[in-house]
């Protein structure tokens, strides 16, 4: 039609819908024409904690194709992690209204991080000559796209491999399944001018400067590793002891809505003020105030990739998952459980050592570690 070859259809700014913000007549001539590339589907549904550790794969893509759009489907309760990301064009909430959207697109690359059926099946169901990830075998098992992914995909299968052979962080696997060059790339979660002025707002309220040293505790965790958090008794002894040794710093607590009960007997038990930060406004709010710390406790949460997200000093406890895979990119400790059934991934547990049998002592002495430093940077800084 001759309409459409006034149009650019191949630039990031044009939707067929509505002008574009530069509003002009005829695109051919236009100045600011930002070609598509390659266009890219990144399928991953799986946890938050883990869309955000894809955060880190978006450098190694653009790095390979500098001139490239990327389409993002997630689950629509983690579109708040990725909000804001310079290097993603548009996120898409996983349902029927965005496969019925994206289904005749010709994708040039799909990459499908996650090793779940539905992933697998969207991945085989969207157009794209290029394919990379996982796949869904006509027998309805998960199977490789390409070489590359055949590594992490075994890490899977084979436990011993995973729990005691594999020494790759989750990013470094995520970069060579896909055949992208690692370099240690980081999360990239970047704070809106909304939540911005909300971490100032909150400081202020709270009479907090930049002199004070914070230091968050995340007290919960999914609901799909209820063991990953520890008894309220053992944080009521970490408060206890920072307190004693340290009464100038101040200890926040953090989590979400199924930590509002948790996280309010934690502050009546203890004989001096914390500051219990808002647990029912939002994963948005939430990732907000967690920039208030400069230390984050936490164990492999969500908010543990929040903190490192948000470039925190880390002390994190491990004891189901696998610490090998977490990169805390040098700002900070990891405490692990010294138990032989460990790690494990289990649900479920009669025992609970490897929770139980996580030093307190342990993790404060790295707390102390954590604090000489940021009284360091503090002190350079002014």
């Amino acid at each position: 039609m001759k309409i459409l070859k006034k149009y650019k259809l191949d630039c990031k700014l044009f939707d067929g819908y509505k002008p574009c913000k530069y509003k002009r007549e005829n695109c051919i001539q236009c100045p600011t024409y930002a070609p598509k590339g390659k266009i890219i589907c990144l399928i991953n549904l799986d946890a938050m904690g883990d869309v955000l550790m894809t955060t880190a794969l978006l450098k190694p893509i653009k790095k390979k194709y500098p001139v490239s759009t990327i389409f993002w489907i997630t689950d629509k309760s983690s579109t708040a992690v990725l909000k804001n990301n310079p290097l993603i064009d548009k996120i898409f909430p996983f349902g029927f209204e965005t496969f019925i959207s994206l289904k005749n697109i010709k994708f040039d690359i799909i990459l499908n991080v996650d090793k779940s059926m539905r992933s697998a099946s969207l991945a085989m169901d969207l157009q794209a000559p290029l394919k990379k990830g996982y796949a869904l075998s006509e027998h309805g098992s998960i199977i490789p796209f390409n070489k590359e992914a055949e590594y992490a995909y075994e890490l899977g299968l084979n436990d011993d491999l995973k729990f005691n052979v594999n020494t790759q962080t989750g990013q470094q696997l995520l970069a060579e399944s896909f055949g992208f060059e690692y370099q240690r790339d980081e999360y990239i979660l970047d704070l809106d001018e909304e939540q911005k002025s909300f971490v100032t707002t909150y400081k202020k309220e709270n009479k907090l400067t930049e002199k004070d040293i914070i230091i968050g505790i995340n007290t919960g965790c999914s609901s799909l590793y209820p063991n990953k958090k520890f008894r309220i008794e053992h944080i009521l002894k970490l408060c206890r002891m920072i307190h004693k040794d340290h009464p100038k710093v101040k200890i926040a607590l953090f989590g979400g809505r199924d930590e509002s009960q948790r996280n309010k007997e934690i502050t009546n038990a203890l004989s001096f003020p914390v500051i219990s930060t808002p647990t029912e406004m939002g994963l948005k709010t939430g990732i907000a105030v967690m920039d208030i710390a400069d230390i984050i406790i936490s164990g492999d949460t969500l908010g543990m990739h929040i903190g490192i997200g948000l470039k925190k000093r880390m002390i994190v406890w491990f004891n189901l998952s696998c610490p090998q895979e977490i990169d805390l990119y040098e700002r900070g400790e990891k405490i692990v459980s010294k138990v032989k059934c460990a790690p494990c991934w289990k649900r479920s547990c009669d025992t609970l050592d490897c929770l139980d049998r996580i030093e307190i002592e342990e993790i404060y002495e790295a707390v102390k570690r954590e604090i000489q430093k940021v009284k360091k940077n503090k002190n350079s800084d002014h």
